[in-house]
């Protein structure tokens, strides 16, 4: 092999080194963008009042409510599917359900109705 085949074999190397990094890189750059539309458009917004009463509940988690976990339970008091907050077996009056009774009647739904929840 003479000095000139060798150089060029060289380019030739150098050249697919660079078109497969470019083709990656683009590739790359265009799946990015497809991810950050698709978190854009397919977020979940949960409502904030879930996670407030999640964090006033005992936490035990040990589904006695009916409700898998506190978050279920939570879940299901804001939306108002459950009326009485004793159902969670693990709460104490003073420091569970009187808290949570008074956090839902101050903070209303966003069409201004009340959620009315009991011991």
């Amino acid at each position: 092999m003479n000095e000139g085949q060798f150089i060029l074999l060289e380019s030739a190397v150098d050249l697919t080194f660079l078109w497969s990094f470019l083709i990656l890189l683009a590739l790359g750059a265009v799946l990015g963008v497809l991810i950050f539309v698709a978190v854009k458009f397919f977020t979940v917004k949960e409502d904030p009042r879930i996670a407030d009463v999640e964090k006033m509940l005992p936490n035990a988690n040990c589904g006695a409510c009916g409700y898998p976990g506190c978050h279920g339970f939570a879940e299901a008091l804001v939306k108002g599917k459950e009326k009485k907050v004793s159902k969670c077996r693990v709460g104490k009056e003073a420091t569970t359900y009187d808290p949570i009774i008074a956090y839902l009647r101050a903070h209303p739904n966003e069409d201004g109705s009340s959620i009315e929840v009991t011991k």
